[in-house]
């Protein structure tokens, strides 16, 4: 199996589950200016280096985790990405003064059914959606980053959120 078939899997189905919202978000973090199955393949790095996901933990590194990481050979070494996935903790950290959880927020957004776009052809299929852009610009405002309308886009519809069904 590729390293890289986890994410074929999970893409389009629909999680509540924080830690994968976290795994699937950093991914498409470090999916900007490269290829997804670049990103998804460092699924194993990624657990490794923030805490199995858990974003608790992630929003308390310190620039020592941040050289920690970046002295690894298997990981995509982008200081800007692995600073923005502690950036993304702390933001999801401090969502949960006013949301139950990381999924609640999301799903909020679309009282909590997936929205489905139906294509003719899969050369339809936008990579930015309006609601999308919505909601990367009130990430953007809660203090993540990396989120902007494409990343925020792929990653609602790694998460089943956004769904789309191509009729060809």
């Amino acid at each position: 199996m590729k390293s890289y078939q986890w994410y074929s899997d999970q893409w389009g189905k629909p999680t509540k589950d924080d830690r994968l919202l976290f795994l699937l978000l950093t991914v498409g973090v470090f999916q900007a200016g490269l290829s997804w199955q670049a990103a998804a393949s460092k699924r194993e790095t990624f657990m490794r280096h923030f805490s199995e996901m858990d974003f608790r933990k992630v929003a308390a590194f310190f620039p020592e985790d941040v050289e920690k990481i970046m002295n690894d050979p298997e990981m995509i070494r982008n200081p800007r990405k692995i600073k923005a996935v502690i950036q993304n903790a702390r933001a999801i950290v401090n969502l949960l003064e006013d949301y139950d959880s990381f999924a609640d927020y999301l799903w909020d957004f679309f009282g909590g059914v997936p929205v489905l776009h139906q294509y003719e052809t899969r050369d339809e299929v936008p990579n930015q959606l309006p609601e999308a852009t919505v909601i990367a610009k009130d990430m953007k405002k809660r203090g993540f980053t990396f989120v902007g309308p494409v990343v925020t886009c792929m990653f609602l519809k790694a998460a089943g959120i956004i769904q789309d069904q191509v009729m060809e």
